[in-house]
């Protein structure tokens, strides 16, 4: 237990600068259309991410999670809410974008952003 308590503790001591600059921290959760499955749908994900989201200034940090009957939930950490904004203009222009968004049923999108 102590072992497991140790790297617990090494983990949360790496993160932790690497968030504290966060002031942006965007939660986008959708469901994905009838027949999409999560292991066709997170490889188009890891494809948007690593061709444009990371891509992006003031980008820190992304992670996906997939919840129960075809849902998908996003978290992004940005520098600052100019950089989330830009990022999300531009959003549909990106080529990955096109798979991605034919994928998810949009009407159940939902994004919030928080400030710190």
């Amino acid at each position: 237990m102590k072992l497991m308590n140790k790297l617990v503790l090494s983990i949360a001591l790496l993160t932790t600068p690497i968030f504290a600059f966060a002031e942006v921290i965007e939660i986008a959760s959708f469901t994905l259309n009838k027949g999409v499955t999560f292991q066709e749908f997170a490889a188009i994900d890891k494809t948007v991410e690593k061709e444009h989201v990371k891509l992006q200034p003031g980008f820190i940090s992304r992670e996906t999670a997939k919840g129960e009957n075809g849902e998908w939930l996003v978290v992004v950490h940005w520098e600052t809410l100019k950089d989330a904004d830009a990022s999300m203009n531009s959003f549909m222009q990106a080529k990955a974008a096109n798979t991605f968004m034919s994928k998810i049923n949009t009407s159940t999108m939902n994004m919030k952003r928080y400030t710190k």
